[in-house]
């Protein structure tokens, strides 16, 4: 059962809240910052109030007036109104008020600092006075010589400011209410697409999953690689595929597989055969989705290298057994023809019959053992000798065959090489009239240097295979035949391969597959393409 939120559902919710948070925050720092503007835009203009009626010529004719009240307060507090600042005090040097906001404190003193102001120099400052706590500019009213015959205060309280910030408050709320909004629904967004990519799964489980799959990958002992939704690259690969395909680490692509592999694409793949330079291995390939939706291929191999070449081996016995038992038969349809022979009293015709038929056998054993030491390799021509002729073609062993070593393939590995050669030649003629197979094994001194040299020549009477066919049919278990995929040119090239052998097609005139193996030095490598001419 799942236990917690989802990942995505705490990411969510603590994205909210920080979010919010930072919201919140920048709402605060916003309202002390439109508070701040406010209060350097009073200062502003108190300033430039005050300056502006203490340089008013009907001001320092008011105060040099008998009566400077009635002329000044009239003036100031229609000044005040027009300008929305809560006082304008013009006194004399000594403090006495000439004007007020509230009359009954005309001629009272000035609470505020007026030293700076007495020595010329205009200023602001924050003030508790009459009105409660303002912020409030003093300048000096100069005559005309100079000398400093009163002061001017214009001043706003801080409990104005605080209104006209207050007024400011619900567009910063908006702002920040959509701002909140916004910030929920790109959230909401993140929290269904990370929902999506974590199938709901919390941190727990994700972490749990994380270490089974990376045990699991480690653990099994196929090759598995995971390729993205394009196919191409592989988002996943384990230690057993790199070893089986010999991969480089770092990242892989489609086109770092062998080339067999490189062609199948995004598709589903079963049991298919495919061989590389040194294993042969089983592919297998599926689609993997979601929701009706493709989210990726899993390609997996096996490596039956070992299984293949025992199959081979196998084969190749079972071969030797269907013949000896061909032979067996044959043998007692002789045996009871010479026997009825003499019964019937044609002695001598029965010796003529029996002596026929063992001489023709003997004498192709004869041949085989002295030109070929290898008894394997005999014992093989034989057996294939005997298909071939239940099947009406007609295997030989050229004359000029003389191999009195394999080297340097060992016995086992000469049989598959020159069995599937055989085998080869004779699903290409079928079942053709005249169909014919001729092969010839030498072993001898064919290089400038003297050294030996193995040659394996396998004609046919059939078709022979285009340049791109040979190809293809020594890349993998690629054939020609309907019935099942062929691995024997593939098993071939491989073995070839191994040991810096060559591997070529020719049609002089008719059909060949020729390999030839030296004692030089010898390289592992595995070519992209084979000769045919």
């Amino acid at each position: 059962m799942r236990r917690g939120r989802s990942l995505a559902g705490q990411v969510f919710v603590a994205q909210l809240v920080v979010l919010a948070l930072v919201i919140g925050a920048s709402t605060v720092l916003a309202v002390l910052q439109a508070r701040r503007a406010q209060d350097e835009a009073t200062r502003a203009q108190v300033t430039d109030i005050a300056v502006s009626v203490a340089r008013a010529p009907s001001t320092v004719a008011a105060v040099r007036a008998a009566d400077p009240t009635a002329l000044l307060q009239p003036v100031t507090e229609s000044i005040r109104t027009s300008t929305e600042v809560d006082f304008i005090v013009v006194m004399a040097p000594d403090r006495t008020r000439y004007t007020h906001t509230d009359p009954t404190r005309i001629g009272q003193p000035f609470s505020g600092t007026i030293d700076r102001a007495l020595a010329g120099e205009t200023f602001t400052e924050t003030f508790t006075g009459t009105l409660g706590p303002s912020i409030r500019a003093v300048t000096p009213v100069r005559a005309a010589d100079g000398t400093i015959i009163a002061l001017v205060s214009a001043g706003v309280t801080r409990a104005h400011i605080g209104d006209q910030v207050r007024e400011q408050l619900p567009v910063i709320g908006i702002a920040a209410a959509i701002g909140l909004l916004l910030v929920t629904f790109g959230s909401l967004l993140l929290r269904r697409r990370l929902f999506r990519q974590t199938h709901g799964l919390g941190p727990a489980e994700l972490s749990a999953l994380y270490e089974h799959h990376d045990a699991v990958l480690h653990s099994v002992h196929e090759g598995l690689l995971v390729f993205d939704r394009s196919g191409e690259q592989a988002d996943v690969v384990n230690v057993e595929a790199r070893r089986l395909l010999d991969l480089p680490e770092g990242p892989v692509r489609r086109t770092d597989l062998p080339i067999s592999l490189q062609r199948l694409g995004t598709g589903v793949v079963r049991d298919e055969m495919h061989v590389t330079a040194d294993r042969v291995l089983v592919v297998n390939q599926d689609v993997v989705e979601r929701e009706g939706r493709r989210i990726g291929t899993v390609l997996t191999v096996r490596d039956h290298t070992e299984l293949r070449d025992v199959s081979v081996e196998l084969a190749s016995v079972r071969g030797f057994a269907e013949s000896l038992r061909a032979q067996a038969h044959e043998a007692a349809n002789r045996l009871h023809t010479v026997v009825t022979m003499v019964e019937l009293g044609r002695s001598r015709e029965a010796v003529a019959f029996a002596t026929a038929e063992l001489e023709l056998s003997q004498a192709l054993i004869d041949r085989l053992t002295g030109a070929v030491a290898e008894p394997a390799v005999v014992a093989l021509l034989l057996g294939k000798v005997e298909k071939a002729a239940e099947y009406g073609v007609e295997l030989t062993v050229t004359g000029d065959t003389l191999a009195d070593s394999v080297d340097p393939l060992t016995p086992n590995e000469m049989v598959t090489l020159l069995g599937n050669l055989i085998d080869n030649a004779l699903d290409a003629v079928g079942r053709d009239e005249d169909a014919w197979v001729e092969v010839t094994v030498r072993h001898s001194a064919v290089r400038d240097d003297g050294e030996p040299e193995l040659y394996v020549r396998v004609a046919d009477s059939g078709p022979g295979m285009s340049a791109e066919l040979f190809t293809r049919a020594t890349e993998r278990g690629y054939s020609t035949k309907t019935d099942h995929n062929g691995l024997g040119l593939a098993l071939v090239r491989r073995l070839v391969a191994r040991h810096g052998g060559e591997l070529r097609a020719v049609r002089e005139p008719e059909s060949a597959v020729v390999v030839t193996f030296s004692r030089g030095p010898q390289s592992a490598e595995y070519p992209d393409s084979l000769e045919v001419r």
